[in-house]
This record gives C-alpha cells, sequence and structure tokens, in this order.
C-alpha cells in the first residue's frame, strides 16, 4: 500500500509555501547543473532501458537521453527558474455594495500526479513546474524506463536534501500496475492527474481514475497546403513538422492538399526522400507522386492511413476539393491537438482559424513548434486537448488554481 507514500507527499506539499520563489528558482538551477554533472550516470542507466526496448519501436526515440538532450533539458529547467511565480497573483478585485473586498488570487493545486511512459525527459519537466507552481508531485513512470527514472530521481533528491528540502516534494511509485490503481485512487491525497503517453494510456487513466484528470491527448496532426498556399513555403513546413523528431505528439501525420494543388505535390515531398519517409497517397496523390518519389516508399492509403498518429517515418497524404473538405476530415481524423493551414489567402487562413477544433492552429507555421519552451512557457507538463481548465502547453499558470479571499468589517448577511 503507498497510503504512507501519499501522506508523506501531501505534508511536503504543505511545507513549499515556506521555501520562497527565491529558494525555489536556486533549487530549480542546482537540479538543473546537476542533471550535466551527473550526465555519465543518467545516461549509464538510460542505456540499460534502452537495451530492453528494440531500435524499431516508435517510442525508442523518446526513451533515448543523449548529452545534447540532458544539456536541453537543464537549460529549459533554467528558463522555468526565471520565469514570474504563477502564485499569489491578484486574478480579480471587486468592492461589493456592503463594503467587503473580494480578491481572487492564484494558488498551487496542491500534489499532482503524473503518469507517463518512456518520456524520462519528463521526470525533470515535472519536478521544476511542479516545484516552481508550488506543488508537490507523485510520478508514476513506466517500466520502459524504471532505471532512467530512478536515476534522475537520485539526482533530483541529492540536491534537495543537501538544500534542506523535503524529498518527499517529488516521490517516484514503483513501475508496476499495483502502483497506477494506487495513484488514480488516491482521493484525499492527489488533487489533479496528469497523463502524459499513448492514447490508450490516457484512455484507461480517464476511465478509471476518481481523482481528476487533465488530458493530454494524442498528436494526430494535419498540415493543409490550401490551392492559394506557396510550395516553398509548404514543402519547409511538412519537411519540418515531419522530421524534425517523429516521436512527438506535434510530429506531422497527414497532408492535405488541395486537387488544383496536386502537382506541386512532388515539390511538397521532395526533401522527405532525404528520411526515407514513408507515404501513404490516396489515388489521386499517388498518381501526382508516382515517378517522382520513391516507389519502395510510395503506398497506396487504406483508410486505416487517416487518424493514426505514426510516431514514425510515416505520413497520409489525402488530396481534397475544397477548404471545406479538408475542415471536415479534421473533424473527423484529428485530435484536437496541432493543425495546420499553408495559403497566402486571409479569408483561407481566417476561416481555418475559427472553424478547426483544436489547442493549436497554425497558419504558414509548423505544428513542431506546439510546445511549453516554444511558447515562452519555459517548459511544458503536457499539451491539453481538452478544453475544462487548461488547453494547449501547460506551463506554470496552467498547474495553479485560484481561491477567493473575502476581507470586511463586521459585515453580516442579514436576507
Amino acid at each position: 500500500m503507498l497510503t504512507e507514500t501519499f501522506e508523506q507527499v501531501q505534508r511536503a506539499s504543505r511545507s513549499l509555501s515556506l521555501l520562497g520563489d527565491e529558494k525555489i528558482n536556486e533549487i530549480i538551477r542546482a537540479v538543473a547543473d546537476e542533471a550535466v554533472r551527473q550526465s555519465d550516470f543518467i545516461l549509464a542507466e538510460n542505456r540499460k532501458d534502452l537495451e530492453k526496448m528494440g531500435t524499431g519501436d516508435p517510442r525508442y526515440d523518446r526513451l533515448k537521453l543523449t548529452l545534447p538532450r540532458l544539456e536541453g533539458i537543464a537549460s529549459d529547467m533554467r528558463n522555468v527558474s526565471i520565469l514570474p511565480s504563477p502564485l499569489g497573483r491578484v486574478l480579480k478585485r471587486s468592492i461589493r455594495p456592503n463594503g467587503m473586498v473580494l480578491t481572487r488570487i492564484s494558488v498551487p493545486f496542491g500534489v499532482i500526479g503524473i503518469v507517463y511512459e518512456a518520456r524520462p525527459n519528463v521526470t525533470f519537466d515535472v519536478f521544476s513546474l511542479c516545484l516552481k507552481s508550488g506543488n508537490a508531485c507523485v510520478l508514476k513512470g513506466g517500466s520502459d524506463a524504471v532505471h532512467s527514472n530512478r536515476a534522475i530521481i537520485k539526482v533530483i533528491h541529492s540536491v534537495l536534501e543537501r538544500m534542506g528540502v523535503d524529498t518527499h516534494v517529488v516521490e517516484l511509485l514503483p513501475s508496476d500496475r499495483e502502483s497506477t490503481a494506487e495513484l488514480l485512487n488516491a482521493i484525499g491525497y492527489v488533487d489533479l492527474l496528469i497523463p502524459r503517453g499513448s492514447s490508450s494510456l490516457i484512455k484507461f487513466v480517464r476511465d478509471n481514475a476518481k481523482v481528476p484528470v487533465i488530458e493530454t491527448g494524442a498528436g494526430i496532426c494535419h498540415t493543409y497546403f490550401d490551392e492559394f498556399g506557396d510550395v516553398e513555403k509548404g514543402a519547409k513546413i511538412i519537411f519540418n513538422a515531419k522530421t524534425r523528431r517523429v516521436s512527438v505528439c506535434n510530429a506531422l501525420d497527414c497532408v492535405l492538399v488541395h486537387e488544383k494543388k496536386l502537382a506541386d505535390l512532388p515539390a511538397l515531398c521532395e526533401k522527405l526522400k532525404e528520411y526515407n519517409v514513408v507515404i501513404y497517397a490516396d489515388e489521386p496523390a499517388y498518381t501526382a507522386l508516382e515517378g517522382h518519389y520513391p516507389a519502395e516508399l510510395l503506398l497506396p492509403a487504406t483508410e486505416d492511413s487517416f487518424g493514426t498518429e505514426f510516431l514514425s517515418y510515416r505520413m497520409a497524404v489525402k488530396t481534397v476539393s475544397s477548404l471545406e473538405v479538408a475542415l471536415e476530415h479534421i473533424r473527423i481524423y484529428g485530435s484536437k491537438h496541432s493543425e495546420c493551414i499553408v495559403t497566402e489567402n486571409e479569408v483561407s487562413a481566417e476561416t481555418f482559424i475559427q472553424r478547426v477544433d483544436a489547442a493549436c492552429v497554425y497558419t504558414n507555421v509548423s505544428t513542431a513548434f506546439t510546445d511549453g519552451a516554444q511558447f515562452g512557457l519555459g517548459a511544458e507538463i503536457g499539451i491539453s486537448t481538452q478544453k475544462l481548465h487548461a488547453r494547449g502547453p501547460m506551463g506554470l499558470e496552467e498547474l495553479t488554481s485560484y481561491k477567493w479571499v473575502i476581507k470586511g468589517n463586521g459585515q453580516i448577511r442579514e436576507s
């Protein structure tokens, strides 16, 4: 039973308000420095996890840590440390006719639970964001990253101990399923759950949790190349969104191309050859690409080609007759994560922005920018695809709730 662990985390969460923002920033910077100093240890433990996973697994790239990636993670943590505190902000203030002063102030949730898969970077990201926002956190990583996560928590705890902070402000649970079940049912101990991972993981948490959940859904991302699209821009955007890093949720999964621009499709896909991207094309797109794209990388699309988060060097291409048809395709197959239109027509762009139901909607910009750091949030705890409380990259502000403070001078309610 993990009840004692949850109680320890809850007690630790109450002590965070005593640290002050300056001390918290100092801790985050110290952890960032220690992560780089201890890179050999972290990477050695990460290799143990990598050895158990085949390189062909779509999760392999997410699991893999390198020195440049660790340095990038450390940089993100330092960025978090210099951001303004999200706590104690006056969100609203009013004076009632009877003289009462009402103020709405931002406060921490308290204890945040994270359920995630083979993403050891999440361990660092969650720690820094939760600490900065005054929250303790309970982490439930997957068995695929058990060595990596334990190493990272060991590094974090060593810094907390050195700085005289209760190490229970961040706790890593065992990687077994029993721990997941207890976390999902930790009523009274955990204030909020955030799952990060596959659609099946997110669905499992949503369907089984008794603790409130914010979904960070799968990223099935489209780029629509409009009849008024610029070919040079489109080619750069498609290439970047597909190949920058295929295992992330903002990677491109499907290109929608207006039928009047099929002649431009070979140019739009030209650079994808460099990464041997497999294209599943519908019949008109297949005909347009045939002879211009390597035959072994060009396959006919099936119904399963659409609405799939590939997480690999594969993508679908669908021909549409109008912007309206593109919007309908996105409505049916999208995951409300990130959607893009490439167009030089302002009416098309504005229509797309207004009609697409997604957390992030782009015009002439790669969907690769759906990222907390890129949005100036320092880092992110996930990309929320729901509409309750938070939507899109979740940074510090999204990890707070609020309370009402009412001040008066003896007022009583008489009716």
